[in-house]
């Protein structure tokens, strides 16, 4: 009995001297050449919708964010939005004002009325964004890998505070499939080599590092052979990729991490996300897969990407009439 008692005394000794923390877990930094502040135009026309090939209208242009929003740039923006007071760190979350959305009163639809909401926690495991110092800051290795832990607030608040806005599944659906009836957005057959989802990833956990790799930095599946160290053969630390892009260049609309969508439905509460996860399999991959949560869910396989309308700028009008005018007063004076 005395040595159980000394054993356990010996046990809760080590776990004290380990429980700090660790405020920075790293990764291997990997450069993937793709600029995740870029953005494609989306044109107007019918695309096919859904499991069933709906023929589907969007008559307008839209914009749509070549990747997932990043770590590196949700930090920078809440950064930005604590100078500007939008946000706030109450009881260990950042939350924001919400104007709250219609309550329909249906059956099991639950209320969202305006006030501040859970937008992300701060430091929570899972997350690659830190609070330190009162700064925001990410973990070494991790700023273009998706940013995680976010909820449907969070994510529309960062939209709403760059003058972006959530695609609406529909939008999202075309940006994915372009005008064919694909079943990924990168054509009709997957693999660990084209995306990030559950398969096989022995060969990409050694490479990107560390058993605790989830997500992979945006644009990582781009064709390109990602080497590390200086093996051979069997040894060699190298992944070859093909490129995963939609018909309209959007890389990882499927796999990697969930996409927050931004539509608010009648008689639900809910949000949906589309592209499926790291922690998904193929069939959560299709353009047409959706999930669904309520708005103050965060994971850590869950994030987002926006969209923007297209601002249509008015002409420069030149009044021909006034110019020919004055030159011809210019002629007569002469």
């Amino acid at each position: 009995m005395k040595k159980l008692i000394y054993l356990a005394f010996i046990f809760i000794a080590i776990s004290a001297c380990n429980n700090k923390r660790v405020v920075n877990s790293e990764t291997n930094e990997i450069n993937t050449g793709v600029d995740s502040d870029s953005w494609v135009l989306i044109p107007p026309g019918e695309f096919y919708s859904g499991m069933h090939e709906q023929e589907t209208l969007i008559d307008y242009n839209y914009e749509m964010m070549v990747t997932h929003v990043t770590n590196g740039q949700f930090a920078k923006y809440l950064n930005e939005a604590m100078a500007k007071s939008t946000i706030k760190i109450v009881d260990n979350q950042i939350v924001g004002y919400y104007k709250g959305d219609k309550f329909d009163e249906y059956l099991h639809e639950f209320e969202i009325p305006e006030g501040d909401k859970l937008h992300m926690p701060v430091n929570a495991a899972g997350g690659h964004v830190k609070f330190v110092d009162n700064n925001f800051v990410v973990d070494k290795g991790y700023d273009n890998h998706p940013v995680v832990m976010v909820t449907w607030f969070g994510a529309y608040a960062y939209a709403e505070f760059y003058d972006y806005r959530l695609p609406t599944e529909k939008e999202w659906e075309k940006a994915a499939r372009g005008d064919d009836t694909r079943a990924y957005p990168w054509g009709d057959e997957v693999g660990g080599y084209i995306t990030n989802y559950r398969s096989d990833k022995n060969a990409l956990q050694r490479l990107v590092g560390g058993k605790k790799t989830r997500t992979t930095p945006v644009g990582y599946y781009n064709g390109q052979t990602h080497i590390k160290g200086k093996g051979k053969g069997k040894n060699a630390k190298e992944f070859v990729t093909k490129d995963n892009r939609s018909p309209y260049g959007l890389y990882d609309m499927g796999g990697n991490v969930w996409q927050w969508t931004g539509d608010d439905y009648a008689d639900v509460h809910y949000r949906y996300m589309k592209g499926g996860s790291f922690n998904n399999y193929e069939y959560n991959l299709f353009v047409w897969a959706r999930n669904s949560a309520g708005p103050d869910f965060y994971n850590i396989n869950i994030g987002f990407r926006c969209a923007r309308d297209v601002k249509i700028e008015k002409p420069i009008e030149n009044d021909e009439a006034d110019i020919k005018e004055s030159d011809n007063s210019e002629t007569s004076d002469q």
